[in-house]
């Protein structure tokens, strides 16, 4: 997904606030689960689940600046487990490596209150197609 940076993320040292990072990745990650197939409506109110996140960590690379135009990735990696992990790269327009932001993931049962047992079936029941956010 192609962003520009805007003027009130910028913080007093002249370079994007470290908390708009995790807002661009949040972006990313819903408009990644929505080119996917992930049919929202369905999840939240027919299966009654949604997307949780566990934890985020940012590495910073290379600052992004006022105007700057870049890209951000959006990878989705499933195991056997109750969690997948998100792995995003923010790239500049130039192609340089701004910020790497991994996130643990997994979906919620609603009711329960509690991670469901696989994610990834979950997920696809409600049209998720994982090729879409792989390598």
């Amino acid at each position: 997904m192609r962003f520009e940076v805007r003027g009130y993320e910028i913080d007093a040292l002249g370079h994007v606030n470290h908390a708009v990072y995790h807002q661009y990745a949040e972006v990313a990650r819903t408009k990644g689960f929505q080119a996917a197939g992930c049919d929202w409506e369905t999840l939240y109110t027919a299966r009654r689940t949604a997307p949780v996140l566990l934890s985020t960590t940012v590495n910073f690379r290379r600052e992004l600046r006022g105007s700057e135009e870049f890209d951000v990735s959006c990878v989705a990696k499933f195991g056997d487990g109750k969690t997948f992990t998100l792995e995003q790269m923010i790239t500049k327009a130039d192609g340089t490596l701004s910020a790497e932001v991994y996130s643990v993931m997994g979906m919620m049962d609603l009711s329960a209150r509690k991670l469901v047992a696989d994610p990834r079936a979950v997920l696809e029941s409600v049209g998720f197609d994982i090729s879409v956010m792989n390598d």
